[in-house]
């Protein structure tokens, strides 16, 4: 027969209560770091350093499919829309030609530089039709659903 060691309930953890949040966060940190080897190496798009990707929103609207596009301060002349099969690609550079002649500047967390965002889309489109429109920071594209993919109600009838 064995015999399970008994402790005192303030006995039971090594970690004081107050360090137990920061013994957890590393603890993560260490399986992470097991798992995925470096964090910003593996995930560089949410490391501090990563680069800038717009964030997306993809709805419907009647027949048509709409993605918008998070591109704050990007000038409509540096974006370019692809759509290749089912894959919609946004690019371009987001560019800070402002010139500081007064001040210093100490922190600057504005990302500037190339950006890709490439996703597929839920949906057959018709990629002859498509417009995009890039206003108040916000790029707006719109998908024409071809026929095949567009929602189709069927009536059902009482039985027999």
């Amino acid at each position: 027969m064995s015999l399970i060691p008994w402790r005192r309930k303030h006995e039971q953890s090594d970690v004081l209560p107050g360090r137990a949040v920061g013994a957890l966060r590393s603890e993560f940190d260490r399986l992470f770091e097991r798992f995925f080897g470096d964090f910003e190496t593996a995930f560089p798009e949410l490391s501090a350093g990563g680069a800038w990707m717009p964030s997306l929103e993809v709805s419907e609207a009647g027949n048509d499919l709409i993605v918008k596009a998070e591109l704050p301060g990007v000038d409509a002349r540096n974006v370019e829309v692809t759509v290749s099969g089912s894959i919609l690609t946004i690019s371009g550079e987001k560019r800070d030609e402002l010139e500081r002649r007064d001040g210093v500047t100490y922190v600057s967390e504005r990302h500037f530089g190339r950006f890709q965002r490439s996703i597929e889309l839920p949906a057959a489109v018709d990629a002859d039709k498509v417009t995009a429109e890039n206003a108040n920071g916000v790029l707006t594209i719109r998908f024409p659903r071809t026929a095949t993919s567009r929602p189709n109600r069927v009536k059902v009838l009482p039985g027999k």
